[in-house]
């Protein structure tokens, strides 16, 4: 089972769903916009992708170029952030158990099928 967080406003987003479901895998989808994640679970995320939290945030956003940019945060400030703003977490992210990926580019999502 994948889970998928996703944005349907996301060309990229909208791409990797779409392989996920020609390969007939199953998947669950979290619209991270409505249902936004947890602390713990971005968290979670980040380990499963074995990169900094830095590294998960969208720097093109408004949101980031008003509050953020230019500023060191910690890891654990950088979480607090995507779960207080979750337009900053970068998509679509798809999780299948211990592993995950970022879907950029959406061809990517194939390693984990």
């Amino acid at each position: 089972m994948l889970t998928i967080y996703h944005n349907p406003s996301c060309s990229k987003s909208r791409e990797t769903l779409k392989i996920i479901e020609e390969q007939g895998a199953q998947v669950e989808i979290v619209k991270y916009l409505n249902e936004i994640p947890t602390i713990e679970e971005l968290t979670e995320i980040v380990q499963k992708l074995k990169i900094k939290p830095e590294e998960l945030v969208r720097k093109g956003e408004t949101i980031f170029k008003e509050q953020f940019k230019g500023k060191v945060l910690s890891d654990s400030q950088w979480i607090e952030a995507m779960a207080t703003y979750p337009k900053l977490i970068e998509r679509p992210i798809v999780v299948k158990g211990n592993q995950a990926i970022i879907g950029r580019p959406p061809q990517k999502v194939i390693d984990l099928l």
